[in-house]
């Protein structure tokens, strides 16, 4: 076991967008993608091979990873384009419990849980009909560039809930597109978005809105990195600091820079992700010019799982995103869901270490406030375990329950080595015929799925029908669970 050291440890969470399970090449022998810095990192930690997000949607894992709770408590789905906040004033987001701690707070990147754009929009500016598959639809055109007041500050941000400094550009695929520099606009966008014709994979699925003109897709995450690395380097060592970068890749659009275009075996995702490993691999070293890495906690996983698009880069490039798993992003199946998580501490979280402890994201909170010496406020991050031992190497999870929701029509419930799926199917994206045969998925004619994860991690037996004592005991303990409105056990 590994001792903890005293002074308060840096903390730097790295969050991708839409990375699966099996994209890093440490996680799947299989993998058409070089991953070497987000290997070198679970060389240097630990790996988690059994760690989840909230939701298998982005909105609901990054409010259940800031404020420590359960996302289904208060909402299922995503904060649309020019949607209000989320997270909760009443109670203590992770930025807040750090920056309480004298830390100095920054995000970078994708925010994606509302701003108050009611304090902005100008008197009776509203989103413009459009036709969608040979139906209006209402507001379905997006808000006019000049709908709102750019000169405006915008409340209801990153500054409004413990970080210090914002940049970025909210949503890499929702409007404004523009520069977001702590709560204001920097350009003003003058223009409706337009997009060139075709993306390195997928569609561009932006929606509609203001932009600024000759917005560039394929420059924001560069942007975003140099922006992460030039903060870092201006940061001290006499003050500790807390660095939550949530990337904008590898979501949709795919759009990998020139430089790192065929650096794959995997398509224009696949070196999108080569791009994704890069920016780890550039916030690493700023931590180690800056002589930060040995007392700095780093913390590397995904919002959910891979996007649909997925299943096509099976039969094209043979490279499996969501690795031995089944599902994809939204799915209750464990690939919609189940994600990489790294963890890198010097001298306290084990090197070269595999873990297949259960983990949640929701654990972050608990667990960081311990690593530093914090008290969690009464009301706050209630959903959140202490992993802290396990990250120092000791055995056993603080958890063996865990609840999974992407939409108000369905929940999973994980209890120890099973899994329930309280709803007619764990597949809410899509799946291709030939995809379901090839991998011997059969269709579901039962109420619900349960699964051994341990005689079956691939989630093929349904074994809904033949133990019915089990699933009476699962269903019993989640509506135990959603009932209650505080589960976190007292530390």
């Amino acid at each position: 076991m590994v001792t903890a050291r005293a002074a308060q440890p840096n903390v730097v969470i790295l969050y991708a967008d839409d990375l699966g399970f099996g994209d890093l090449g440490i996680q799947n022998p299989g993998s058409k993608i070089p991953t070497p810095n987000l290997d070198r990192l679970a060389s240097e930690g630990t790996r988690f091979t059994d760690a989840h997000s909230s939701s298998g949607v982005c909105t609901p894992s990054r409010y259940a990873l800031l404020q420590g709770r359960y996302h289904w408590r208060k909402f299922h789905g995503i904060v649309n384009s020019f949607e209000p906040p989320v997270l909760d004033e009443e109670k203590t987001t992770l930025a807040e419990l750090l920056k309480g701690r004298g830390y100095n707070t920054a995000c970078f990147g994708k925010w994606h849980l509302g701003w108050d754009w009611e304090a902005i929009r100008r008197p009776g500016a509203v989103a413009a009909d459009a036709p969608k598959n040979g139906r209006i639809v209402k507001g379905g055109g997006g808000f006019p560039p000049d709908a709102f007041d750019w000169s405006r500050p915008i409340p209801g941000g990153p500054l409004s809930h413990g970080f210090d400094e914002y940049f970025g550009d909210d949503v890499p695929n929702f409007p404004p597109y523009a520069w977001f520099q702590n709560d204001r606009v920097i350009t003003p966008p003058t223009v409706p978005l337009a997009t060139p014709e075709a993306t390195a994979e997928g569609h561009w699925e932006a929606r509609p809105g203001p932009s600024v003109k000759d917005w560039d897709f394929h420059a924001v995450m560069p942007t975003l990195t140099g922006k992460a690395e030039d903060w870092i380097q201006r940061q001290s060592r006499d003050k500790p600091f807390f660095l939550y970068f949530p990337f904008t890749s590898p979501h949709a659009p795919i759009v990998p820079t020139p430089d790192f275009v065929g650096k794959s075996s995997a398509g224009g995702y696949g070196d999108f992700v080569v791009q994704t490993d890069e920016a780890v691999g550039r916030v690493l070293r700023a931590l180690e010019t800056g002589g930060f890495t040995d007392n700095t906690l780093v913390i590397f996983s995904s919002d959910n799982g891979p996007e649909h698009y997925a299943y096509e880069r099976v039969r094209n490039s043979g490279h499996r995103s969501m690795g031995p798993l089944r599902g994809v992003k939204r799915d209750l199946h464990e690939g919609g869901h189940r994600v990489p998580l790294l963890v890198r501490w010097p001298g306290v979280v084990p090197a070269s270490r595999v873990s297949d402890a259960l983990v949640s994201q929701i654990d972050l909170f608990a667990t960081i406030a311990a690593a530093v010496g914090a008290e969690i406020p009464a009301g706050s991050a209630e959903d959140s375990f202490n992993q802290l031992p396990l990250l120092r190497g000791e055995s056993g999870s603080a958890r063996e329950t865990l609840v999974h929701n992407t939409n108000p029509d369905g929940y999973a419930l994980r209890h120890r080595n099973w899994v329930l799926i309280a709803a007619k199917t764990g597949s809410i994206s899509k799946v291709p015929d030939w995809f379901r045969e090839a991998n011997g998925y059969e269709e579901n004619n039962l109420p619900g799925e349960l699964y051994d994860l341990q005689a079956d991690p691939g989630q093929r037996n349904n074994l809904y029908a033949t133990e019915p004592g089990r699933v009476r005991e699962l269903t019993a303990l989640l509506d135990q669970i959603r009932a209650r409105s505080q589960v976190r056990p007292a530390n």
